[in-house]
């Protein structure tokens, strides 16, 4: 009994000793707060008053868990995530009871589908398409589905060489992004897309202008099948690329060819192309140099402003023309950017892509310069409509960023993200394993692609890029749906919009 007793009575000491330390810690935030000068709510309110801070820090992972409907989130949501996870898994996405999509929304694709479509077929159909047939060495693009720029340095190593061997396994290729070409690139065997960004990274001389001998270098590699021109990138039209000090080791500084300790600021342009011309220049300057086909990325302002490059073409010669145009949407993308700029700079993918296509196809170039559509092409439907829209190749890079674990976490341009993705710090990267995720990055390819033939078997087409605009209506404000060829048509054939 007196021993209970002293057990007893050492709890109740212990007990007093940590309400008087949790008292005591109160009052030191109580006079923190009461005194400290810079949050109005903490000093009128103090120590109650951080709780606003912390419920708004943890408010958007509540939403995504908790509280918003699958149809809701912004960059993507619920259903849309869902269905990438499912489809890196290998598993079917078949659902029951009625699509959750509200469909009345204007803007929303409708696919026609044919009266008698086509008998559902054994294999995928989806032919091999060249690009940049005048060069030296064209390149027999397989996929009609790829991964998109994005930089060692951006996202962490066992992400790209997640990405290099999951490409190499579904058939698709790789693009680099601007920060140059890394072993982990290569390591999977895939096919690259070498992106030449306004820094240069990887091809530069030290006061930053093209080195036609490291040039040379990347093309000697036979994986690395295209090179692409970016003159601006969806996240941050107008501004170059970002990447922090942080996220800068050594390795990265030596592929990329600058100093460590600071943040990675890239030009806003190239500063030796300041018209189509001198883009012109460039392109066929590349495609010398290297022999493989190059093409441009660019994000469309308006159609006014993106059709003296179709006129510069047709004035110079379709043989001068870029062997591809890679259109990014301006609603933002994987880079850090200011969010003025990821906001409201240039036009949406929905918007731009007709535009391009049309001006290509009037200008007597379909057969000669290929279409890539970025910005979102994350889920079938949305690949659907660009192939029927007039795009040749979409890529995504988000919807990748999905399939090796990504959490939407939003954590991006800083080196915390949770699942190894976009940080270099070890103790995150642990989690993400790239010979288990090469398999999900696979997946998630071929698992888009053969709902996109899907599709196309609906509206009685066997090939995908057999849908034309005649096989879409888009939703209007008062509910009803137009064909979008009809939709485009005025557009398509003026550029004073």
């Amino acid at each position: 009994m007196g021993f209970a007793f002293q057990v007893l009575d050492a709890a109740a000491i212990l007990f007093v000793w940590i309400l008087g330390l949790g008292v005591l810690a109160l009052a030191v935030l109580f006079v923190i707060d009461r005194t400290q000068r810079e949050d109005a709510i903490r000093r009128n309110y103090p120590v109650i008053g951080r709780f606003r801070s912390l419920f708004s820090t943890l408010g958007e992972f509540f939403r995504q868990y908790f509280f918003a409907m699958d149809r809701e989130e912004l960059p993507f949501n619920r259903a849309q995530r869902h269905w990438v996870d499912r489809a890196s898994k290998g598993k079917g996405n078949t659902i029951a009871f009625g699509s959750t999509r509200n469909v009345a929304i204007p803007g929303t694709p409708l696919f026609v589908n044919a009266a008698f479509p086509p008998l559902d077929q054994p294999k995928a159909e989806t032919q091999t398409l060249t690009i940049g047939a005048g060069a030296r060495h064209p390149y027999h693009a397989p996929s009609l589905f790829n991964v998109s720029g994005m930089s060692y340095g951006a996202i962490s190593k066992p992400a790209v060489q997640a990405l290099s061997r999951g490409a190499a396994k579904a058939g698709c290729w790789l693009n680099t992004g601007e920060g140059g070409l890394s072993p982990y690139h290569l390591e999977g065997g895939c096919d690259i897309v070498f992106q030449i960004g306004t820094a240069k990274y990887g091809v530069r001389t030290k006061d930053g202008a093209l080195d036609e001998d490291k040039l040379k270098d990347i093309a000697a590699h036979p994986q690395v099948k295209m090179f692409e021109i970016k003159l601006a990138q969806g996240a941050k039209p107008g501004k170059g690329g970002i990447l922090p000090a942080a996220k800068i080791t050594d390795e990265i500084a030596e592929i990329r060819g600058i100093e460590k300790g600071t943040d990675s600021l890239s030009p806003n342009r190239h500063p030796e192309v300041e018209s189509f011309a001198d883009m012109l220049d460039m392109v066929n300057r590349v495609r010398d140099v290297t022999g493989k086909p190059v093409g441009i990325k660019i994000v469309v302002g308006s159609a006014r402003a993106i059709a003296p490059m179709f006129d510069e073409v047709k004035a110079q010669g379709h043989a001068r023309a870029p062997d591809f145009i890679t259109v990014d949407g301006g609603e933002g993308g994987t880079g850090a950017a200011p969010m003025p700029l990821m906001d409201l700079v240039g036009l949406t993918i929905r918007e731009a892509l007709p535009i391009v296509a049309g001006l290509r196809d009037r200008s007597g170039l379909k057969d000669r310069v290929r279409i890539i559509a970025s910005a979102k092409m994350m889920v079938p439907g949305d690949v659907a409509w660009a192939i029927a829209t007039g795009a040749d190749f979409c890529v995504s890079a988000r919807g990748f960023m999905f399939s090796l674990g990504c959490i939407q976490a939003l954590k991006c341009n800083k080196n915390t993200c949770p699942t190894g993705i976009t940080t270099h710090d070890k103790r995150f990267q642990k989690g993400l394993v790239p010979e288990d995720k090469e398999d999900r990055v696979a997946h998630y390819a071929k698992g888009l692609i053969k709902e996109v033939e899907m599709i196309a078997h609906s509206v009685g087409v066997a090939d995908p890029r057999d849908m034309r605009p005649e096989h879409v209506r888009i939703v209007q404000d008062n509910g009803t749906s137009v064909a979008m060829d009809r939709l485009y048509a005025d557009h398509l054939t003026t550029t004073n919009a």
